[in-house]
């Protein structure tokens, strides 16, 4: 880990013997934290408050549908914490990962997306790609049978009543357990680590 992504120690505990230190690191950049909640408002207002076939509806699901796409290109090109390579949740690191979470150890934890977050952003982008393509394909007329594009549609759009709860609880949940407030880490871009491994009890 570089120096620059070391923002601030505590050294409240530095008095106690074998007391590991805590420390600020910078883990998501501002492209990251700006793409996450306009996706989640985008997606929001389109489920909530905008007309179905709407032109406003359409506005907003294109939006996200780019950002969405400038989100993925910026995990094969961007950040540390930002590219795939880190994250992706390969069947080795789930297995460590729900290891790790049986002991709720956090000297291991996963300073960008864990194996099983990973999991669920995965699912929401396809899910927002699925919704952009099937919205396009509808109003451009490309695809012979409209009504199965729009069961298709409304199929991926209801599937997010359940993924997006699901995400949030899961961040609230994980939360908890890591004593770590994720909502808030990707809104400052900051989190907080041990400086010595150690397991909580």
């Amino acid at each position: 880990m570089s120096q620059k992504d070391i923002i601030n120690w505590d050294d409240s505990s530095a008095h106690v013997p074998n007391m590991p230190k805590a420390r600020q690191v910078k883990v998501w950049d501002l492209l990251v934290r700006v793409t996450h909640w306009t996706v989640a408002a985008g997606i929001i207002a389109n489920l909530f408050f905008t007309e179905d076939g709407g032109e406003w509806h359409e506005y907003v699901g294109y939006t996200v549908l780019g950002l969405v796409v400038i989100r993925l290109l910026w995990g094969l090109v961007g950040t540390r914490y930002a590219r795939f390579t880190g994250f992706f949740p390969t069947p080795k690191r789930l297995k460590r990962h729900v290891s790790d979470l049986s002991v709720r150890r956090v000297d291991e934890q996963n300073l960008g997306h864990n194996p099983l977050a990973a999991l669920m952003m995965l699912s929401l982008w396809a899910v927002t790609i699925g919704l952009g393509l099937t919205g396009y394909l509808m109003e451009a007329g490309l695809f012979g049978d409209k009504e199965v594009l729009e069961e298709i549609h409304e199929l991926l759009a209801n599937s997010l009543y359940l993924l997006v709860p699901l995400h949030i609880i899961a961040a609230i949940a994980m939360s908890y357990w890591q004593r770590q407030n994720l909502i808030k880490s990707m809104i400052t871009g900051k989190k907080t680590v041990t400086d010595k491994p150690t397991t909580m009890k």
